[in-house]
């Protein structure tokens, strides 16, 4: 499997510390495999290590982010009709086992039948509302869209669960700085308004590898 380039910690590390930077960055250097998918709860694996869920629409760059974030080209799959996934994916990172990644089903792809979105409601709410080792969740928003109704509902999952989040902002190459910034400044202002939503967001690019570092550093902080 290859690996990618690894990019260094920005300047502006949002609050993390050179050394959790550090540490988050060898930890995911080292192995990241696929566990197993669980279409339903009693498929779940036991619950041993601490989990931190990625969730975002079918069409955000969840499975690029996630190969970036792992430091892998194909560990996540990426696929040509967004919304087709309809299971929880989970990745055991580190050796020894450290946390898991569990990779959640997209939502909000018009073209998914009704019976395909009542399971994936009823799946992941399930899931939030009954998984002790779920530590917290990063919901991925389009910094070119930014936060729709669609995500709404998935932000209101996790406030009625009191699952701690923290929204990202992905394909941030694609907009100029100044959008970027209007973004930020209004994705911000609503987590501010979100009982369990994390303050600060999280600006990322898969391609160029912007706040990939500092994503990374976000999943360790939130399992310590």
């Amino acid at each position: 499997m290859s690996e990618l380039p690894t990019p260094a910690p920005s300047e502006e590390s949002k609050g993390f510390s050179e050394e959790l930077v550090e540490s988050a960055r060898k930890l995911f250097a080292g192995p990241v495999t696929f566990l197993k998918s669980a279409p339903a709860l009693k498929f779940l694996p036991d619950p041993i290590v601490p989990e931190v869920a990625v969730a975002g629409r079918s069409n955000v760059g969840k499975s690029s982010l996630l190969n970036a974030m792992t430091n892998r080209n194909g560990l996540a799959r990426t696929s040509n009709t967004p919304g087709r996934t309809q299971e929880l994916n989970f990745f055991d990172v580190g050796t020894p086992l450290t946390l898991r990644l569990v990779d959640m089903p997209g939502y909000g792809f018009a073209k998914a039948p009704k019976d395909m979105v009542k399971q994936w409601r009823f799946l992941v709410n399930d899931f939030l509302r009954g998984r002790q080792a779920l530590k917290r969740a990063l919901v991925l928003i389009d910094s070119r869209h930014g936060i729709k109704e669609v995500d709404r509902e998935i932000l209101e999952m996790l406030d009625r669960a009191a699952v701690s989040y923290r929204i990202v902002l992905t394909k941030a190459d694609k907009v100029k700085a100044t959008e970027l910034a209007a973004v930020i400044e209004r994705t911000e202002a609503e987590a501010r308004k979100r009982a369990a939503a994390h303050p600060e967001i999280l600006a990322t690019s898969s391609e160029g590898g912007m706040g990939i570092p500092e994503l990374r550093a976000a999943v360790l902080e939130a399992i310590g």
